[in-house]
């Protein structure tokens, strides 16, 4: 009888060089379509880029930085006195933004900023502080031209301008925001559009909180809610006077 002959291990098949390639492109195409996917979702439910246009909330927001806004966190825990916030335009305040750019390079565009490559410049964004919420009974001003919110007047160390452009004596609506930009001689904000809902803001409209800087560089910080809106007593809106 004949020795049986010694096992030899099942080696895997090789595949053509052609094969190989081909799979290797497909398995890189699916990373790709994933990494994309996983970025559309992120903007759309968790954060977004944003880049800032004009001087409106200098010196806090420069022409040209780059912004973060966090949709989670208006969408979970609302909006706050303080916070500066991205919110598309109510009506009316923002003029036409002209024909967006067309061709490859316009529909390359709409895509990278869809998916979250590109911060977003649509046109129809704002960026502004939040200075009052549903219910709050904000004034403007006070012998110091200070804005008067809830009875208490604020000391806004963060503008560059004292607010006296527009008197007004308003109450916040239900559901709205009122906003106002730090660069108070150079923002069409609120004050500017009382005769709709006394200047507020949908919350519907709001977008998310701009809690960072990233671009340039140089700027990167982070944008804290000021020490002033923590006071207690902000949390009793002050009757509006009798008409």
């Amino acid at each position: 009888m004949s020795d049986p002959q010694i096992e030899q291990p099942v080696m895997p098949s090789q595949p053509k060089k052609s094969n190989g390639f081909l799979a290797g492109v497909r398995e890189f195409g699916i990373i790709i379509v994933v990494a994309l996917v996983l970025s559309a979702l992120v903007r759309a439910f968790l954060v977004q880029a944003f880049y800032v246009p004009s001087e409106s909330m200098e010196n806090t927001l420069m022409p040209n930085d780059r912004i973060i806004a966090s949709k989670i966190t208006t969408n979970f825990g609302g909006v706050s006195r303080g916070e500066v916030v991205v919110f598309k335009d109510p009506g009316g305040w923002l003029g036409d933004p002209g024909p967006a750019p067309g061709g490859i390079r316009g529909a390359l565009h709409t895509g990278l900023t869809f998916i979250g490559l590109l911060p977003s410049d649509s046109g129809s964004d704002l960026v502004k502080r939040v200075i009052g919420i549903a219910g709050d009974h904000i004034v403007c001003c006070d012998a110091e031209q200070r804005i008067v919110l809830n009875g208490v007047p604020l000391n806004e160390s963060y503008i560059i301008q004292p607010t006296n452009q527009v008197k007004f004596d308003i109450t916040v609506p239900a559901e709205s925001v009122f906003v106002m930009g730090d660069n108070r001689g150079n923002s069409r904000d609120s004050r500017y559009h009382l005769n709709v809902d006394s200047g507020g803001v949908p919350l519907d409209n709001v977008v998310g909180r701009a809690f960072v800087v990233v671009w340039p560089l140089a700027r990167f910080t982070t944008l804290s809610i000021p020490d002033i809106f923590a006071n207690p007593a902000l949390q009793n809106p002050s009757p509006s006077p009798t008409p």
